[in-house]
């Protein structure tokens, strides 16, 4: 079911096979990847190593060291490792590769028959580095017509429509096609009824340059969501602070239980410690405003090559959930009311 323009009709949620009802989405991961290519740029070309019980944990603690662990292209293998999401209750995901980190709409597409998940594609660009010289010199105008299209008519000149917009890339300081790409993304999020997920740069002051832009396009702040909190701030205090902006906090590096960090020199928090800082959050009143997920984009954290894999939050960390306290409810907000209500176009 289509409405006029392309678009999902509100209260729907447009998938990669199809809108579908928000009453059909039950426990989502809202920030993952398929299919990826997120390689630093310094490093493509180089050739590949394999992910293997010898090299697993070299490759989960330096995985920029590791060429081809950040290349996840196997349809197949993503339907295969989607199972036992599925299997523990799992519905939908929501895969944000998009330009710069080689998206594959139509692998998406393949990826959800195989599996029977539902699958959300993001879209629009990742941060400056990963994209080539024509893209960025686009300005706003031509940026906002690109996602238009995708949401519209289908990503890179397929029929596979984009139901969320994001992960748009931004950096600390914000670089100016940065600030162009979110710009045109937070001005079609307002008048397509779409929500906007954003990967922000790791400064609460980059958090709360975001929600301006963003709200300054006319983008409610309830439908912005700001992922990657738990390697952006790192007390409650903060997060506090951002969350009473009105925006979404996303944890989404859960699995992630090693310390170091491969991008910058911040200290991981391992899932214990996001816990804790979801409970203050929801006791501070902001419970109905947090996303939990994986942001899975190695092979290493893929259960075929000895991680994780997709399950391990409806399998390893609810149980761990409820057996610190939290309440059917909070979980449920946390992966079934927040991602309908987000996913879900509104008028």
């Amino acid at each position: 079911m289509i409405s006029v323009g392309g678009l999902a009709p509100p209260g729907w949620v447009m998938t990669v096979s199809g809108a579908v009802p928000a009453s059909a989405i039950g426990p989502t991961l809202m920030h993952e990847h398929l299919l990826c290519d997120i390689t630093l740029p310094e490093m493509r070309g180089v050739p590949h190593r394999p992910v293997t019980l010898e090299t697993h944990f070299a490759a989960l603690y330096r995985p920029e060291q590791h060429p081809g662990n950040h290349v996840l292209d196997d349809p197949a293998l993503a339907a295969r490792e989607l199972a036992p999401f599925r299997a523990a209750g799992g519905t939908h995901v929501v895969e944000l590769t998009i330009d710069g980190i080689a998206p594959d709409p139509q692998g998406l597409r393949r990826i959800a028959e195989a599996s029977g998940v539902g699958v959300i594609a993001g879209c629009g660009t990742y941060i400056t580095p990963y994209l080539n010289a024509e893209t960025l010199a686009l300005d706003e105008d031509a940026l906002a017509a690109r996602i238009e299209a995708a949401v519209t008519t289908g990503i890179a000149g397929t029929d596979v429509r984009a139901g969320i917009i994001g992960e748009i890339g931004c950096s600390w300081p914000l670089h100016p096609f940065e600030r162009r790409a979110l710009v045109a993304a937070a001005r079609v999020a307002a008048r397509t009824g779409l929500a906007l997920t954003v990967h922000p740069g790791r400064d609460e002051a980059a958090l709360r340059e975001i929600v301006d832009i963003a709200t300054g396009e006319g983008l409610a702040p309830d439908r912005l969501v700001l992922g990657h909190i738990d390697r952006t701030l790192f007390s409650l205090d903060a997060m506090i602070r951002i969350a009473a902006l009105g925006a979404v906090l996303e944890f989404d590096f859960f699995g992630i239980e090693t310390t170091r960090y491969w991008i910058a020199s911040v200290d991981l928090p391992n899932d214990g410690a996001r816990l804790r800082y979801v409970r203050g959050l929801i006791d501070a009143g902001f419970g109905g405003r947090l996303l939990i997920s994986q942001d899975i984009c190695t092979k290493a954290r893929l259960a075929a090559f000895g991680g994780h894999g997709y399950a391990h939050m409806l399998a390893n960390v609810v149980p761990m959930m409820q057996a610190r306290g939290f309440t059917d409810g909070e979980i449920a907000t946390l992966l079934v009311e927040t991602p309908r209500r987000l996913l879900a176009r509104a008028a």
